[in-house]
């Protein structure tokens, strides 16, 4: 577990929006497969069927409530995308970080 996927977004302060290295710093610490696009981190998984795509979005939700940090998803047969934005900022912060490593120690995908 990296020390993203530890803390709680309830834990932090004022936000400020990252941009450039300060996010691709934190992406780093992300398992691959994450990828900012403009101000959004997204994740495309692939899933066998449409089940496994539903239950994963189960998931996510779960950790978005407990977080209070909540994601745009979309699913279909066969995926799950996952796409983390922070309105109050106009772009990234550290709670989109967060919640993707969270999703990462789940091993969701």
């Amino acid at each position: 577990m990296t020390d993203l996927a530890s803390k709680s977004c309830a834990d932090l302060g004022e936000l400020t929006a990252l941009k450039g290295d300060d996010a691709e710093k934190l992406r780093a610490e992300l398992a691959g497969g994450w990828k900012i696009s403009g101000d959004t981190l997204k994740r495309r998984y692939k899933t066998k069927s449409f089940a496994p795509a539903l239950r994963m979005a189960n998931v996510v939700g779960f950790v978005a409530e407990k977080e209070g940090h909540h994601p745009d998803i979309s699913l279909g047969w066969g995926y799950l995308e996952v796409a983390f934005t922070t309105h109050d900022v106009g772009g990234l912060s550290e709670k989109d970080f967060i919640c993707a490593a969270k999703l990462d120690a789940m091993e969701l995908g």
